[in-house]
């Protein structure tokens, strides 16, 4: 049976918009039982994971890394692991949650009361992770003062602790030590720099701008908000053909979804861009009111991955040199292995018309391999040609 303070902690996490994604192992089990337990966990709890065994740690750790990159730790009940479990929850918790709300990454991994005695202390490591704050603590117990069940207990309390205080609610039901016990923690708080300094270096995966009307994002939410529309470019600058090409995909697509710009800030063949000059492109966006996700993913397999089922929006010269099999070291097989994993996604790609080489190209210009050719939707060219161009502006404007 919950406690009245306890509940009324849950009940305020379940009440504020951030959305979570939890990893425990080792302990804090309870804590996942008194978050679902209370009505609105669904407005909370994205996904949970118990990473139990060696090997089911070791992949969760290894998750976006190459192999090289990868080291087994060498004590999993760490507050190394902890932190790390506790970025990947929340690059989890950004693919998973509403666009734009905002999201939590827990981590916790113990070192419990077990059926045979602990050489080492009893003690849990906790770490929690959103957009512009990161905290970690490690909590050292009293070996043999308390039963398994009782450490599980306090475990989960500290844990829900520590998700009520990074989704700013106050509470009153303290876990209490005793006089030998420890408890020590850290904080790092950070600004949109730094964050978009991580994004570059691929710690996190995206950042989303919501510079949209509430009512304009409540009407997404009310449709399909797991999908997203999305018109990717580099926008140097901004320009009334990008605003017009979103218009007309979000109609073609029924209002059935959530649109948005994307920005990548990683190029595939230049340096990535600067902090100063995301945040200039990102000024533009919110001129004119548009939402747009910052990413660091050039590759628009890459980018089915991060926003799987997806409708993404391009002109017919992206088009031209996504199926071009010189993108993918000339081989043809290659493209269509690339291509047909968006596919598995659930992606598609709108196709507006483009000027291409002095020529208006349009969908039906190119030769869609046939395996791909139900991923592709024409964008009519009465319903949109805009013949301008960033570069055009740039020339002109002697940038």
């Amino acid at each position: 049976m919950m406690d009245g303070l306890l509940r009324a902690a849950v009940e305020g996490i379940h009440a504020c918009p951030t959305q979570a994604v939890i990893y425990i192992s080792g302990g804090a089990s309870h804590a996942l039982w008194h978050l679902m337990s209370v009505p609105g966990a669904s407005n909370t709890v994205l996904e949970t994971v118990v990473p139990y065994s060696r090997m089911s740690m070791i992949q969760l750790l290894g998750k976006g890394l190459d192999s090289f990159e990868f080291q087994i730790p060498t004590h999993f009940a760490s507050q190394q692991t902890a932190e790390e479990m506790a970025l990947l929850a929340y690059n989890r918790a950004l693919r998973l949650s509403s666009p734009g709300s905002p999201v939590l990454g827990v981590g916790f991994t113990g070192s419990l009361a077990t059926t045979c005695p602990k050489r080492g202390d009893h003690r849990f490591h906790m770490s929690t992770r959103t957009s512009d704050r990161f905290w970690a603590s490690t909590v050292t117990l009293s070996k043999g003062f308390r039963t398994r069940e009782q450490e599980e207990e306090i475990s989960s309390l500290f844990l829900l602790k520590a998700i009520a205080y990074a989704c700013k609610v106050s509470v009153t039901c303290v876990p209490e030590l005793t006089e030998s016990e420890t408890y020590e923690e850290c904080e790092n708080h950070f600004n949109e720099d730094e964050e978009l300094e991580q994004l570059i270096n691929g710690k996190i995966c995206f950042k989303v701008y919501r510079f949209s009307s509430v009512e304009y994002f409540a009407e997404a939410h009310r449709s399909n908000a797991d999908r997203k529309i999305i018109l990717p470019g580099s926008f140097n600058p901004l320009h009334d053909g990008h605003l017009k090409l979103l218009d007309v995909a979000i109609s073609i697509c029924g209002h059935d979804g959530y649109p948005c710009f994307e920005l990548s800030a990683v190029n595939a063949d230049k340096p990535p861009m600067t902090v100063s000059q995301i945040k200039e492109r990102v000024k533009q966006f919110e001129r004119v009111g548009k939402n747009v996700i910052i990413s660091a993913q050039p590759y628009f397999y890459k980018k089915a991955e991060l926003f799987p089922g997806s409708a993404f929006v391009i002109g017919a010269d992206t088009a031209m040199r996504l199926i071009h099999p010189k993108y993918y070291y000339g081989s043809y097989q290659k493209m269509l292995e690339k291509l047909g994993r968006c596919k598995s996604t659930g992606c598609i790609f709108l196709v507006g018309g483009r000027e291409v080489d002095g020529a208006f190209k349009v969908l039906e210009d190119l030769e869609i391999p046939e395996e791909l050719k139900d991923m592709f939707i024409p964008i009519p060219e009465e319903k949109f040609r805009m013949d301008i161009s960033s570069t055009e502006i740039r020339k002109r404007h002697g940038t």
